[in-house]
């Protein structure tokens, strides 16, 4: 395996800082959520028990399987939690939020991550058997919970200081799907290239790199990165409610993260200036800036 760039001091700090701010920020709003609902919403109490609930078992599945530490699981459970109280359409089933697309991520992640095992443990590749990490859960999925929190708002405004409610739930909507299906489209693209991609190549010579180097794709893991993408992304349009329109903005932003993810890799990571966990989150979040720069800017809104 190719000796990183990075010094290990420096990628564990840029991981832990990820952790130590985005982990808190989550578990208090959702805490908060919960509580908030529980005190004044009496009528949405019900709600309130199945989103819990899904969201606890979503992390004891994931540790069960040995897919996350226990530490990763309990963060994912945060992370669920997070996306479902943000994006459940009001009154519908828990299904009818962005826990369709989180469970399509994670099957697709886990099933990719053990393709090829034994392939890339020769070469020194395979991800750990006691799972994902805290900080790699958080660089992965962290920035679509806090879309689904008031960073969504926040992300919203800053590009359309006049929308109403409806944009923002569509803007919400299409950013988290974007950000979700640019984590999945990048770790099967990884997991599926290191395993059965050959000699991949950087984008910016289009030289062959020993597999395993940072920003290295290859044809084959592109592909099944940009299939995985499709499916989050037809897998959330019927869940949050979204037209085919929607459906394409997500799909086309992630696939552009997917790309712009390889580019980090092969320019700040390969100097030693960022590590995975900060490619992965920059990634996600230029997904979801893609995405929303399309619908405000782009001739989308134009037909409706």
């Amino acid at each position: 395996m190719p000796t990183k760039a990075i010094s290990p001091a420096r990628d564990r700090l840029q991981s832990r800082l990820l952790v130590w701010i985005v982990v808190p920020v989550l578990s208090i709003l959702g805490a908060a959520r919960t509580v908030g609902l529980l005190l004044y919403a009496p009528s949405l109490r019900t709600m309130v028990f199945e989103s819990v609930g899904v969201s606890l078992c979503f992390a004891i599945i994931a540790w069960r399987l040995r897919a996350a530490t226990p530490a990763a699981a309990a963060t994912g459970g945060v992370i669920c939690l997070c996306l479902v109280y943000g994006t459940r359409l009001y009154m519908a089933s828990v299904m009818h939020s962005a826990l369709a697309p989180l469970i399509a991520v994670f099957v697709l992640t886990f099933t990719a991550t053990r393709a090829g095992r034994n392939r890339k443990a020769a070469s020194g590749l395979a991800e750990s058997r006691s799972g994902r990490t805290t900080s790699q859960v958080v660089a992965n999925l962290g920035f679509a919970a806090l879309l689904a929190v008031p960073l969504g708002d926040i992300f919203t405004l800053l590009v359309w200081p006049r929308s109403n409610a409806h944009i923002n739930s569509i803007v919400l909507f299409v950013c988290a799907l974007a950000a979700l299906a640019e984590a999945a489209a990048d770790t099967v693209s990884s997991e599926i290239g290191q395993a059965f991609g050959g000699a991949p190549f950087l984008l910016t010579t289009l030289r062959h790199v020993p597999p395993g180097t940072d920003g290295a794709i290859s044809l084959n893991g592109t592909v099944a990165g940009i299939a995985a993408a499709a499916l989050i992304a037809a897998t959330g349009t019927p869940a949050l409610g979204m037209s085919f329109a929607e459906c394409t903005v997500a799909f086309a932003a992630a696939v552009l993260g997917l790309f712009f993810d390889s580019l980090l890799g092969a320019t700040l990571e390969r100097r030693g200036y960022i590590g995975n966990d900060l490619v992965n989150f920059t990634s996600t979040a230029f997904a979801a800036a893609i995405a929303l720069l399309a619908l405000r800017f782009g001739p989308y809104y134009l037909l409706r």
